[in-house]
């Protein structure tokens, strides 16, 4: 079927509101990293869905919080970019009828470009219809909201009234993307974010936002079609790096095998992944080190 409307649409809001399992909801596939831990996503990811005539491009963004080393300055700084440059904003809250800090600085960042704003109540499996009248009311008096849909990113539920709503704001133009593409993201760089959720699920408290993974080498054999992946995880201190590799090694292996499972199932074939961990002391706040390992600011 011939597209003939596309748009971009951000995803914004708090850490660990839901944004990366939305996009991967809106999408039916999974493109962006998922795990409870605040700061997940990093850099700015862009999921796509042919939906009928309309091309959607979700633009699944790091949450707004207060950064504390240049990597989080650099996170901070792809929100509110991302919010400048798309057709739409659909903001995610918790059902909660409070409005915190990121909550108010995006809707302002909204009121002063005048976009279109969808306001997302995420979680609602998780509290009563009349809890979510309150949380409407109270977003009510802040902005004049173009929609408000209640979902639950996780179960699916409103999902799909939410593209009906979209797919009304999406403007006329052209197909921006190649029919299969699903990501603007280079399989490199989801080999690399497939590895890091992995370490961000199986480790504790903060040793995983001290990791970041750089893949240094990618290639399929020709004989058998087998993906050959060798990624290089990087932490903070020696004693992170005992953490990660674990007791003879078990805690790497069981992050090297989950992380293969999901890198065969993207790629659709056999993937013989090496994984090596070294120690960059601070690298969280070196910025030629965050370019490094993929976080750029074009």
């Amino acid at each position: 079927m011939e597209i003939k409307k596309s748009g971009m649409i951000a995803l914004v809001g708090r850490p660990n509101v839901g944004k990366s399992t939305l996009t991967n909801a809106l999408v039916g596939e999974k493109i962006a990293i998922v795990s409870h831990k605040p700061q997940t996503t990093r850099n700015r990811i862009c999921a796509i869905l042919n939906r009928g005539q309309t091309q959607f491009v979700f633009v699944d963004t790091p949450g707004l919080h207060r950064a504390r080393t240049k990597l989080g300055e650099y996170m901070v700084g792809v929100v509110k970019q991302s919010v400048a440059d798309v057709d739409a904003v659909c903001l995610l809250v918790e059902p909660i009828p409070h409005i915190g800090g990121p909550e108010a600085e995006l809707i302002e960042r909204i009121r002063r470009l005048g976009m279109y704003a969808v306001l997302v109540i995420n979680k609602i499996d998780t509290v009563k219809k009349e809890e979510l009248l309150e949380v409407m009311e109270v977003y009510a008096r802040e902005l004049e909201w173009t929609a408000v849909v209640p979902i639950s990113a996780r179960n699916g539920d409103g999902v799909e009234h939410l593209l009906d709503v979209l797919e009304e704001l999406v403007p006329q133009g052209p197909q921006l993307f190649p029919e299969d593409m699903v990501t603007d993201q280079p399989e490199r760089q989801v080999m690399a974010e497939i590895l890091r959720e992995k370490l961000l699920l199986c480790l504790d408290k903060e040793i995983p936002h001290g990791t970041a993974v750089e893949i240094t080498k990618f290639s399929e054999r020709e004989d058998s079609g087998i993906i050959d992946v060798h990624a290089t995880i990087y932490c903070e201190k020696d004693s992170h790096k005992g953490i990660i590799i674990g007791k003879q090694g078990a805690m790497l292996r069981k992050i090297s095998t989950q992380a293969r499972q999901d890198m065969e199932t993207f790629m659709g074939g056999k993937v013989y992944l090496e994984t090596w961990v070294k120690v960059k002391t601070n690298w969280r706040d070196n910025r030629s080190l965050i370019q490094n390992f993929g976080y750029r600011d074009e």
